[in-house]
């Protein structure tokens, strides 16, 4: 049977409900910057999930290719619009193969961090390197560890209260492990749900692009292309290839 990972059925069916991670005007600011690095090449997403970058990436002229280790989110990029113009693999992004290079490799939404191990998250960087063309990029959207906001003993975190939906982080500083524990809330009672992560310091990232034969080439505090500074919550770093 297919292990969709933490990305089921269920997930997947409310997985583009998120109104803030669908913002026309950050998507559009997205796919901008990631046709720019594609140029007239072909670029690949890792963990490409429901198409929610590479449809709007697609339509703007570039070959998208993708990789997910979830059927339910895969069928929800082929029934959109647009679904059959994008290849997708069901594979690990740790170690699927496609066979061919590309100009860019990407990985957004903080989904490097769904490797929960360091050798996991390595593995990945050598296979973007893998398929990436001399001078090709390699990018990764993550947010900077959110240690600074915990007080000292505590492990929880609240990343979301409101009426429907409560979000908490628990955080292992040893392990640099968490758990991103979801509590929804309607008319049919609370659902909870937990989803493991590793987090990973942006030097740490850097480490493992070394190790894969890449080179820090840019490092924004986010879409915006903002300075990255001590008070950044997230990233957006852009790593290349040599030629």
């Amino acid at each position: 049977m297919q292990d969709d990972g933490f990305f089921d059925e269920a997930v997947a069916a409310t997985y583009d409900d998120d109104e803030a991670s669908n913002d026309p005007a950050e998507i559009e600011r997205i796919v901008a910057w990631l046709a720019e690095l594609a140029g007239n090449g072909p670029a690949l997403e890792f963990a490409i999930g429901t198409g929610r970058i590479a449809l709007p990436l697609a339509r703007a002229g570039v070959e998208v290719v993708g990789i997910d280790l979830s059927r339910p989110m895969l069928r929800r990029l082929r029934s959109k619009p647009g679904g059959d113009a994008v290849r997708a693999t069901i594979g690990d992004m740790t170690s699927t193969r496609l066979g061919q290079t590309f100009s860019l490799v990407y990985l957004v939404f903080n989904t490097i961090n769904n490797l929960t191990t360091q050798a996991a998250q390595v593995a990945c960087f050598e296979n973007a390197a893998a398929h990436l063309e001399p001078g090709g990029a390699f990018l990764i959207e993550v947010g900077v560890p959110p240690l600074q906001r915990l007080p000292e003993g505590e492990t929880l975190i609240a990343f979301e209260l409101n009426a429907t939906h409560w979000g908490v982080d628990e955080i292992d500083v040893v392990s640099q492990r968490f758990s991103s524990h979801h509590m929804q809330i309607s008319g049919k009672g609370i659902e909870h749900r937990s989803i493991p992560f590793r987090y990973v310091w942006p030097s740490e990232l850097d480490l493992m692009a070394r190790l894969a034969g890449l080179t820090l080439f840019h490092r924004w505090g986010g879409w915006q292309q903002e300075p990255f500074t001590a008070r950044s919550r997230s990233h957006v770093s852009v790593w290349r290839k040599s030629d």
